[in-house]
């Protein structure tokens, strides 16, 4: 049994969480469901440059801090990235921190030595209490979702119940496309988790003259051999040229995160591989198809909406039929889409 930390009317918390994109989206639940217990805690988070877009917004944090990391710093200098990384550690350090929660349910060593140096009360985590922790849960021992398994650091506070949904806040200006809109996002990292172009193709065709849809083709941009960054400039132009000049389709290849925000956010429903996109339309409320390759659907699936996963056993996506995805969006609209 977790031991409950001592919960004060006001206290200061500051939750980290440095990885993935989807990751921190999993983590929102956690974020909502501690302001609604702690209206009057002072809530932040320490993210990186990379997923920080994610907490843009967000009305349940008073304040998010983040740093750049070495191989996202661009043309800044390393140099000018630890530096401002040092400065934004010294005003942690100077806010007398009660707890910090390491929201990652993995042991997390590196973590733990930048949560001393800030010296909060307590350090909660994942884990051994002998790694450096104040209070330390066990890790799972069974397969459970990701929002679930962060979500268990809430009942030390009290909390009780399943997590709410995934939060991602859409701009303020943003508004749902008049016509019903589905969002198509092809790009996927894993080749495991990736779509032959002309299965979108005839996929779109047929939701087009079933559901009289619009779309809007989201990717990665970039030519796929760039070794550090491979896109799907090529794949997105085929399938355009393909579609023909008269086919109600916007193509916006997605150079920030930020702007795949801004573009999901106006549309109705999605269709992707499992990733950082699927969790971002989660966030922000969209039914979706999603399909799974090499990746646990268990701990990855969407939270929080309607959506139906497609996973073969030989968790190659490209094994999918396009038959089968029309047939899963088909039962997203019986459901209310």
């Amino acid at each position: 049994m977790p031991v409950n930390v001592s919960i004060d009317k006001s206290p200061r918390i500051l939750i980290i969480r440095r990885d993935n994109i989807g990751d921190l989206v999993c983590t929102t639940p956690l974020i909502r469901a501690l302001r609604q217990k702690l209206p009057g805690a002072w809530i932040g988070a320490l993210v990186n440059s990379y997923n920080a877009p994610v907490l843009v917004g967000n009305p349940d944090l008073d304040a998010v801090f983040h740093y750049t990391k070495a191989k996202h710093r661009g043309h800044k200098t390393l140099p000018h990235i630890f530096w401002q990384r040092l400065l934004m550690m010294k005003t942690l350090r100077g806010m007398h921190l009660d707890d910090i929660l390491l929201a990652t349910p993995v042991s997390q060593p590196r973590s733990i030595r930048l949560a001393q140096w800030l010296r909060p009360k307590q350090i909660i985590g994942f884990g051994e209490r002998h790694e450096g922790l104040d209070i330390a849960l066990p890790l799972a021992e069974h397969e459970i979702s990701e929002v679930a398994d962060v979500f268990r650091l809430a009942s030390l506070y009290g909390i009780e119940g399943s997590p709410p949904p995934c939060f991602v806040a859409p701009p303020k200006d943003a508004n749902k496309r008049h016509d019903f809109t589905i969002a198509v996002h092809i790009s996927a990292r894993k080749p495991s988790q990736r779509w032959p172009t002309e299965r979108f193709i005839e996929l779109m065709s047929l939701l087009q003259k079933q559901q009289n849809a619009r779309f809007v083709l989201l990717w990665s941009p970039g030519p796929a051999d760039n070794p550090l960054h491979p896109g799907d400039d090529e794949k997105a132009l085929a399938m355009v040229e393909a579609l023909g000049p008269s086919f109600p389709v916007n193509a916006v290849p997605t150079h920030k995160l930020s702007q795949l925000i801004n573009v999901l956010s106006s549309c109705h429903a999605m269709i992707c591989a499992d990733g950082g996109a699927m969790h971002l339309a989660a966030g922000l409320g969209l039914p979706m198809v999603c399909l799974f390759g090499k990746s646990g659907a268990v701990r990855w699936h969407p939270w929080g909406v309607p959506y139906q996963l497609l996973q073969k056993p030989s968790q190659e996506v490209a094994d999918i039929a396009v038959e089968e995805v029309v047939e899963a969006f088909g039962k997203l609209a019986l459901c209310g889409l």
